[in-house]
């Protein structure tokens, strides 16, 4: 009789052995998994420009910057969203890619050339202010008598 048990009991610690290395290999793909983790970074900086055409070249250029996964320029604010990869770029490659399509950024000026070739519409003032905060102020009656 304790010969049977005996045998029960080898054939259940077996399969619990095989059970414990499938958990590993499952755990070692997750590890493997987690290890790829990306640093991601989001900003905001102002960007001259005037409408929806300067909006796509301004982002196309963010986009151009290895590393950005995503770019969105506000026009009324006169500002730029990104999201980057800090292990692959920095603001300053993102403010220089933007300056290389000619647009002002916070950082640098637009390249002349570049500017020079946009289209009449997207000739902004290069004084204009950027990075608004996008409220608009009313003009103040209360000191004119009527």
């Amino acid at each position: 009789m304790k010969k049977v048990i005996l045998s029960v009991a080898v054939i259940v610690a077996m399969g619990l052995t095989s059970c414990k290395n499938e958990t590993k290999k499952v755990e070692e793909t997750t590890t493997t998994e987690v290890s790829k983790e990306i640093a991601m970074t989001d900003l905001s900086f102002g960007v001259r420009g005037n409408c929806g055409m300067c909006k796509n070249t301004i982002e196309k250029a963010a986009n151009s910057v290895e590393g950005v996964t995503a770019a969105n320029w506000d026009k009324d604010k006169k500002k730029i969203d990104v999201s980057f990869d800090s292990s692959k770029t920095d603001a300053m490659a993102i403010h220089n890619a933007i300056a290389a399509s000619g647009y002002d950024t916070e950082k640098v000026a637009g390249n002349e050339e570049a500017y020079d070739g946009l289209p009449g519409c997207c000739k902004y003032d290069h004084n204009m202010a950027m990075n608004q905060s996008g409220e608009i102020k009313a003009d103040d009656h209360s000191n004119h008598d009527h």
